[in-house]
């Protein structure tokens, strides 16, 4: 068992609410996609509240704001389903349909013990270190990785 998994957390702004018809292909591929995510291998978790998903969560007063947020085995795991997975990469290239075009960093990876869920304040404080200060061991993403921590032994 891993002493450690990968937290990810995406930010995003939709380009108009839920039930807009411009947003009608990526709601209706969201069970589809977050099942894919959830067969993964290194898959750990996800936020998700009720309905299945996590669009309906509030994270800020703004409601069009919403957040991708999972735990994985590893970076690799992530990457193998954020990149290659077909289905994925077919909605992940038409996400300019669906959300505001990022003007800044929006994706942050970090190493948690394997158990521990941060909660979305945490992602945040660690959005904005990435932000600050460029990848880190505290705070990064795909392009510049850093390998999950090795446990202290006497």
């Amino acid at each position: 068992m891993p002493s450690y998994h990968l937290a990810q957390v995406n930010f995003a702004r939709l380009i108009a609410p839920t039930d807009d018809p411009r947003l009608k292909d990526f709601m209706e591929q969201l069970d589809p996609i977050n099942a894919l995510a959830e067969g993964s291998p290194g898959f750990v978790w996800r936020l998700k509240s009720d309905s299945g998903n996590a669009t309906d969560i509030k994270i800020s007063d703004d409601p069009l704001f919403i957040v991708n947020y999972s735990l994985w085995e590893n970076v690799e795991a992530l990457f193998e389903f954020a990149y290659k997975h077909p289905d994925h990469v077919a909605m992940f290239r038409r996400r300019l349909e669906f959300f505001e075009k990022h003007t800044d960093v929006y994706l942050v990876m970090w190493w948690v013990p394997a158990g521990t869920i941060p909660t979305i304040e945490q992602a945040y404080e660690r959005l904005d270190h990435l932000r600050k200060h460029g990848a880190t061991p505290y705070a990064f993403h795909f392009k510049h990785r850093f390998p999950e921590p090795q446990p202290i032994t006497d």
